[in-house]
């Protein structure tokens, strides 16, 4: 970079180094950022730590109904990904710029899925908690929503990222649109929407603990029912599962991903 260039930039970086610092300084008084007020409540951290250890590890009573519980978190996880697959596919066909020809189509497939993303799947948990009653129904129901969204998206972009020449030669053969995409779309992309797969389902499996505080089932349901009981042993019990739970899933999502990535 030449001098003058050098000295152009340097009002620009320090605008924005100025605007970043005013940024921070905005959000620490908005936020009420007290590193001091954490340091008073030292003995209530250290009373809760008292009251939550050791963990409580009667079987009957809490690990039996944890792991049953982990089970359930996982199964939401399952079905709130696989269940998605299909409608988040159609998104993704719809809302990739260089396979859809019509504008109007791919703006309304981007804007569905934008909603989608936009809306947590928290708030759909409670949405469908009001409709189909307490239980992982809600969970699974949430998690289809936003996930259609986000791995509409990914797929989506990974589409558009992908060797147009195969398509192009079908088109120039006569081939319809839906014949392009099975044929030379999808066969090339495969390997990175798995992927994307298996990060989504790694996601949703961590998403699903949070909806069950909000009493779509599963283990987050009881670590949110030792909380209300003051309980605080059996709800490092729960969190100790769950950490096991999410270190398994994250292992064995991960494996394949790589075995993926090699047989690519």
């Amino acid at each position: 970079m030449t001098a003058p260039a050098r000295r152009r930039t340097w009002p620009i970086t320090g605008v924005v180094i100025a605007a970043l610092v005013v940024a921070h300084v905005l959000a620490w008084r908005d936020t009420e950022f007290s590193p001091g007020a954490l340091i008073e409540g030292w003995e209530g951290m250290a009373r809760f730590i008292s009251e939550a250890l050791p963990p409580d590890l009667d079987w009957e009573a809490v690990v039996l109904p944890g792991l049953q519980a982990c089970l359930t978190t996982l199964a939401i996880g399952l079905l709130g990904t696989t269940l998605s697959i299909p409608a988040a596919l159609l998104f993704a066909v719809l809302g990739a710029r260089n396979f859809t020809r019509g504008k109007v189509v791919y703006q309304s497939a981007r804007a569905v899925m934008s909603f989608l993303r936009a809306v947590p799947d928290v708030v759909f948990a409670l949405v469908f908690v009001t409709a189909v009653g307490l239980g992982p129904f809600a969970g699974v129901l949430a998690l289809i929503c936003h996930n259609v969204g986000v791995m509409g998206k990914l797929w989506a972009e990974a589409m558009e990222e992908s060797d147009t020449g195969p398509a192009d030669a079908l088109r120039v053969s006569g081939a319809k649109e839906w014949q392009v995409v099975a044929h030379a779309v999808l066969p090339s992309v495969v390997p990175t929407l798995v992927g994307l797969l298996l990060y989504r389902f790694d996601v949703n499996v961590r998403s699903s603990l949070v909806l069950g505080l909000v009493g779509a089932g599963g283990i987050g349901f009881l670590i949110n029912q030792s909380i209300q009981l003051f309980a605080f042993d059996e709800m490092v019990t729960y969190i100790l599962m769950v950490l096991a739970l999410i270190v398994a899933v994250d292992v064995l999502s991960g494996h394949v991903r790589r075995r993926l990535a090699f047989e690519r």
